[in-house]
């Protein structure tokens, strides 16, 4: 992507102050480092040098707030109570004042650091001003610049091959929408297309959630996948028992997500035969399942599920079969997506003949949506796709700030760059702390990097204590998910703590 400026306007300092621990950041010249440059992509003493622990997590005052907050709000998934105006870069600082190298970035979703110069000044200008105050219906009234804001921003990132999108609020809402067009693109379709109207009986009995105006279709989905936790994404999400007990789920089918053996090069043919077996389930499912697939949805990697891997071969199968058989083919990339594999979006890395019928994404992006290119996924009819917000200017602003920032300074280059070397020190402490850094995996996937250990939340729990805010994913797995300004300086860090508490665990 060429080289441009930011579009941020204004600051109007008055409505809304920085961070006191930023202000004076914001004084200098923060946008004039070279991306060249090793030692940091900001000024020197944008961000503390190292982390620093001074009590227990949670410490005194961050109990006591807890405390008061369970009062109003379960807190009983609380990693750690933060103090946001304190925390910069890549390091995130509790009630306590203790200050800690976050490497799970809010579940993979702050891509350029707490209290970044270029998305407070972003924040601050008049535009995002008028889109937070007077947040439009996008879909029936939307500012006259929206056509702009998604072309300088959403739409400038859009993955090869689709040039549309649909803004919605979460991940789990993008997915659910992209269901959603999916059924109705098969339906449009049986009926023979977008001009032929629906019969009195499809009419009436969708009323009564009935077919052939509710008809009996599903989504395909892989076990151990997660597409998120609303009604309709929840009967495609496998990878824990907790996010589905007590909710009433469709009758949709799974297939058996390739579960390879590490080393790679060791298990090459074992690892083939299963990937070959996945893809021989998927056609099965796709041919007899009673509920016939509109769609097949995947994610590049498994994140929830405990970061599952699968080879590009694997991925441009599933993408034949599903060319094959007439049904769409969903990535799901709302945790892989916005550089964090060293591609702008992992399904990059697959070299598919065909691209995907849409890509959904969230997280980095600060905004949601999915990206499609056939103007058939667009349904027939005004108010098919739709609910009052249908997304965020204010979001698709952030995300416009966020990509020109990720440009300026190489952030997908520089991640592809420091994941290679993260993972070389990764595999120095596999091979002195043999069983702590099991199944080490994300070998040129850019900082998506995971390890199996065998008492995954007594790690996790030791790495707080030396200053290392990292999480975990499906029953043993240790995730790694660093900002896109994470870098070399970073991982010696990262790499120090880590190997201190393989030490203490040995």
């Amino acid at each position: 992507m060429a080289s441009r400026v930011l579009r941020a306007g204004s600051f109007i300092a008055r409505t809304v102050p920085p961070p006191a621990s930023v202000a004076s950041v914001l004084s200098r010249r923060t946008f004039s480092v070279s991306a060249r440059m090793a030692s940091s992509f900001y000024e020197p003493g944008w961000e503390p040098e190292a982390p620093s622990v001074k009590t227990e997590i949670p410490g005194p005052k961050a109990k006591a707030a807890i405390a008061e907050l369970d009062q109003v709000f379960d807190t009983r998934s609380l990693n750690m109570l933060t103090d946001y105006q304190k925390s910069v870069g890549n390091y995130i600082v509790d009630a306590d004042g203790n200050v800690l190298l976050d490497v799970y970035a809010q579940i993979a979703s702050i891509p350029l650091g707490y209290n970044n110069p270029a998305l407070l000044k972003a924040a601050r200008s008049d535009e995002m001003i008028n889109g937070i105050i007077n947040r439009p219906a996008l879909g029936n009234f939307p500012p006259t610049d929206w056509a702009h804001v998604l072309k300088s921003g959403i739409l400038k990132v859009a993955p090869k091959g689709l040039n549309q999108v649909f803004t919605a609020m979460a991940g789990s809402d993008a997915n659910e929408t992209a269901y959603k067009a999916a059924f109705m693109y098969r339906r449009q379709r049986e009926r023979g297309g977008h001009h032929v109207e629906f019969t009195e009986e499809e009419l009436s009995s969708s009323m009564l959630n009935q077919a052939p105006g509710a008809p009996q279709l599903s989504i395909l989905s892989f076990k151990s996948g997660f597409h998120g936790r609303l009604f309709g994404s929840l009967s495609t999400t496998r990878s824990k028992p907790i996010h589905k007990l007590d909710i009433p789920a469709f009758d949709w089918p799974q297939a058996t997500f390739p579960l390879l053996q590490y080393p790679l090069a060791d298990h090459a043919a074992a690892n083939a035969a299963a990937e070959a077996a996945s893809l021989a389930e998927v056609e099965h499912l796709l041919l007899n399942h009673p509920l016939p697939p509109c769609a097949v949805v995947v994610e590049p990697i498994q994140s929830e599920g405990g970061d599952n891997h699968a080879s590009p071969a694997f991925f441009r199968g599933l993408r034949a079969l599903t060319r094959k058989h007439g049904v769409l083919l969903i990535v799901d990339e709302v945790q892989t997506g916005v550089g964090a594999t060293g591609r702008f979006w992992a399904h990059e890395h697959w070299d598919l003949p065909h691209p995907p019928d849409m890509v959904t994404f969230s997280k980095k992006a600060q905004t949601a949506g999915y990206y499609y290119g056939d103007p058939l996924l667009r349904p027939n009819k005004p108010y098919r796709q739709f609910n009052t917000w249908m997304g965020d200017p204010a979001r698709a602003i952030l995300f416009r700030a966020i990509v020109d920032e990720v440009e300026r300074l190489g952030l997908v280059e520089s991640t592809a760059r420091v994941g290679g070397y993260l993972y070389g020190k990764l595999e120095g402490l596999a091979g002195r702390y043999p069983g702590q850094f099991g199944n080490l995996r994300g070998k040129g996937m850019g900082t998506f990097i995971a390890f199996d250990h065998p008492k995954r939340d007594v790690f996790l729990a030791e790495a707080k204590k030396v200053g290392i805010n990292i999480g975990g994913s499906g029953q043993s797995a240790v995730r790694l998910r660093p900002m896109l300004i994470f870098q070399e300086k970073h991982a010696d860090l990262l790499v120090e703590g880590l190997e201190k508490v393989a030490k203490k665990l040995a």
